[in-house]
């Protein structure tokens, strides 16, 4: 019997003012006047057609991200907030992020975010060191960064992100640590800390940058990770850092196996029905299709024998243990189907199996995508 999970909702607003070398989101480069209002208009077409997926549902998070959607005024903001609003019910409490640029920060422009009903900011920093940034091709310097975490906290923020990236061209330990302690600092309750990847399609793929090599990663890794925690912030994802209470709801539906609607350019949505079926879908990627009004770009349901890997894929992510009954309801398959493969987990002292639930370990978190192979359906 399969249970219909929490619903989220991501917004994607694909603008941006330049494109950075190592981003491979469908981010498109301001080009003259963003059609902000054409694009509005378009984006609650997109979900109007998508109404009956709510299935009765309140809304459980929204995320807005992009590109920059910083670059889109409060005005329209709030007036999106509102419409949806009207469409789906919002629960008590629901979580609203908005991915915000320090080179578009306006103290005026966050106090109208706060105005307009978004609840939390997460903020692309990367770096406060002002020759990584120019590599990076961050319009943004330090100072631009550590002045938006207090546009951000005088508009009365008391949720909001870093990002911050490790693994950059030519970074020492020091280098990187210096950069953690400048986030650490500014006291934001929620720290994103990843790894810098050469992604296929991006400038850094056909000119690579000198990155530091596999022991440096780990020493930067295991260092920051132990200043991390001595300053209060527990590690709850692979890549996300959190005080008390301030994980990031929207990111932990996504991985708690939640249902998510998608609307804008490029979005990825999925969608559970009471039947027994999961929708995976994405929207059309380039802002000039999707404003003549061809909003999906490609749908398929998730087969039974792919859903354990699609599963434990999102939830291994999380350090937090992994419910059987989760598992049960939200796959709508029954636990038999994976005793081999939860039999050779153990084995490999991947996860520990408990009555009601299984345990990453230490040694799983490190062979992750060993793990995960294990779920891979056979052919």
């Amino acid at each position: 019997m399969i249970v219909l999970p929490p619903l989220s909702l991501y917004i994607h607003i694909p603008w941006c003012v330049q494109k950075c070398p190592y981003c491979d989101f469908n981010s498109h480069a301001q080009k003259g006047e963003i059609p902000e209002q054409a694009y509005l208009q378009h984006l609650l077409a997109d979900l109007d057609q998508q109404l009956s997926y709510v299935q009765g549902r309140e809304l459980h998070s929204i995320f807005i991200g992009g590109g920059t959607p910083s670059l889109f005024s409060a005005e329209s903001i709030a007036y999106l907030l509102q419409q949806i609003a009207l469409r789906i019910p919002y629960r008590e409490q629901i979580e609203i992020t908005l991915e915000a640029n320090p080179g578009t920060a306006e103290a005026q422009r966050f106090l109208g975010y706060r105005q307009a009903g978004v609840t939390r900011l997460s903020m692309g920093v990367q770096s406060f060191h002002n020759p990584q940034l120019q590599l990076l091709g961050r319009i943004h310097n330090s100072d631009e960064a550590k002045r938006a975490v207090m546009f951000a906290q005088q508009a009365g923020f008391e949720r909001f992100n870093l990002d911050l990236m490790h693994g950059l061209p030519n970074q020492t330990l020091d280098n990187a640590l210096s950069d953690l302690q400048q986030a650490i600092e500014l006291n934001p309750p929620h720290l994103s800390w990843y790894q810098l990847t050469i992604e296929p399609n991006t400038l850094f793929a056909s000119k690579p940058p000198k990155l530091p090599d596999d022991d440096l990663l780990w020493e930067i890794f295991a260092a920051g990770h132990k200043k991390l925690t001595a300053a209060g912030y527990q590690q709850y994802e692979t890549s996300a850092y959190a005080k008390a209470g301030f994980q990031c709801e929207h990111n932990l539906n996504y991985w708690r196996f939640g249902d998510y609607l998608a609307i804008g350019c490029g979005a990825h949505g999925k969608v559970t029905f009471p039947e027994g079926n999961i929708l995976r879908y994405s929207q059309t990627k380039h802002p000039q299709g999707y404003l003549q009004g061809n909003y999906r770009y490609q749908q398929y349901e998730i087969a039974e024998k792919d859903r354990p890997f699609e599963f434990f894929m999102n939830r291994f992510r999380l350090l937090e243990p992994v419910a059987k009954q989760d598992f049960m309801q939200f796959t709508g398959l029954s636990l038999m189907t994976i005793e081999k493969q939860i039999d050779a987990a153990q084995k490999q002292d991947y996860i520990v199996e408990h009555r009601e639930y299984w345990q990453i370990t230490e040694h799983g978190k490190l062979f992750l995508n060993d793990l995960l192979t294990l779920f891979l359906s056979e052919e």
